[in-house]
């Protein structure tokens, strides 16, 4: 569900193939949602038999068929329906500290060890927060127009919740 509307979401600003939408995913959202390319496909499969949005065959030259898609106005819709309604919180499921719950068995050095590669990889994620343009603004909305202040400070709040997060 959120990654269908996330999908839908970047279509609101241009068309995108199912590659620049996981990229475009990957620096725009990436530090709160995660997602792999086989999903953006199969979610862009499941928008367009559903008729959220549709897809534009564009043919290359010694490479396969690209397409391109975008969002329809029953995809704006049902996307508008999303972005009103309150979304629950989703519980914790961190299973590296289920590990440290339980590992009183274990040596210090060991625990030291879990501890020591989960700081790397928190400093290793902090770092993608901290990119100074994590939102590829130029790829994805080439419109000034559209980029205003209240868009820059709703996206930096994201920002702010994964470097705290």
């Amino acid at each position: 569900m959120v990654l269908k509307n996330a999908v839908l979401s970047l279509l609101t600003f241009r068309a995108m193939s199912g590659y620049e939408l996981k990229k475009m995913l990957d620096s725009t959202i990436g530090h709160i949602w995660s997602t792999t390319q086989s999903h953006v496909y199969k979610v862009l499969h499941e928008l367009e038999s559903t008729r959220l949005v549709v897809a534009q065959e564009i043919e290359q030259n010694g490479r396969p068929n690209r397409k391109l898609y975008t969002i329809t106005q029953k995809g704006e819709k049902e996307l508008e329906q999303w972005w009103i309604a309150p979304l629950e919180c989703d519980p914790v499921r961190e299973a590296w500290l289920i590990q440290i719950y339980f590992a009183h068995l274990l040596k210090n050095e060991q625990i030291t060890h879990l501890f020591e590669v989960k700081i790397q990889e928190l400093e290793a994620r902090l770092a993608t927060c901290e990119d100074p343009n994590p939102y590829s603004l130029d790829t994805l909305a080439p419109n000034p127009d559209i980029l205003d202040e209240r868009m820059h400070e709703l996206w930096q709040m994201t920002i702010d919740f994964g470097k705290a997060y």
